[in-house]
C-alpha cells in the first residue's frame, strides 16, 4: 500500500532538491545548533526568545529534510527523450500567446515540485500546465482556470 505521491521531475529538479537537502544536512544543521548552543549559554531558557527562535528553525529545517527526503525517495526523472519531438510534456519550453493578455509568454513544464509561477515555470499538474501537455505547436487550448476560462494557442515547442 503505497499512499506516497509520486513527484515526476526534471533532472535539474532532482539536482536542485538533493542540493538543498545537503545544504540542510550539513551548513544549517552546524548554524542552528551554534545558536542553541550560544542561547543556553543565557540560562534561564523560560524567557529565552533566542532559544525559543532557534529550536523553531530547527524543526522547520528538520521538518524540510523530512519533505526533500520523501520528495527525493518518491522522484521519477523524465527522460525527454521518450517525449516526442514536437509535444508538449515535462521539460519542455512552450511559447504560447494569451488571448486573456494579448501577449506571447513562455512556459516551463515541470514536475509539481519544481513550480516556480514567477519563473514561469508551471507544473504539469497546474491546470494551465495540464491543458498544455501533449498538445503540438499550433494547437488553441481552453484552460479552466479559477476566474474562469483562459484561451491559449501553443506558438512553438522546444527543449
Amino acid at each position: 500500500m503505497s499512499g506516497s505521491k509520486k513527484y515526476v521531475m526534471t533532472y535539474e529538479g532532482i539536482t536542485k532538491l538533493e542540493d538543498e537537502l545537503e545544504y540542510l544536512k550539513t551548513a544549517k544543521r552546524r548554524e542552528i545548533m551554534e545558536k542553541i548552543k550560544v542561547a543556553l549559554s543565557f540560562g534561564d531558557l523560560s524567557e529565552n526568545s533566542e532559544y525559543d527562535s532557534a529550536k523553531n528553525e530547527q524543526a522547520f529545517v528538520e521538518g524540510r529534510i523530512v519533505q526533500l527526503e520523501n520528495m527525493l525517495k518518491n522522484a521519477t526523472i523524465v527522460d525527454e527523450e521518450e517525449i516526442p519531438p514536437g509535444v508538449v510534456g515535462i521539460g519542455s519550453i512552450v511559447k504560447v500567446k494569451d488571448y486573456d493578455f494579448n501577449e506571447e509568454v513562455e512556459y516551463l513544464i515541470v514536475g509539481s515540485a519544481e513550480a516556480d509561477p514567477i519563473n514561469n515555470k508551471i507544473s504539469n499538474e497546474s491546470p494551465v500546465g495540464k491543458g498544455l501537455v501533449g498538445k503540438k505547436a499550433g494547437d488553441v487550448v481552453e484552460v479552466q482556470v479559477p476566474d474562469g476560462v483562459s484561451k491559449y494557442e501553443i506558438l512553438s515547442i522546444r527543449r
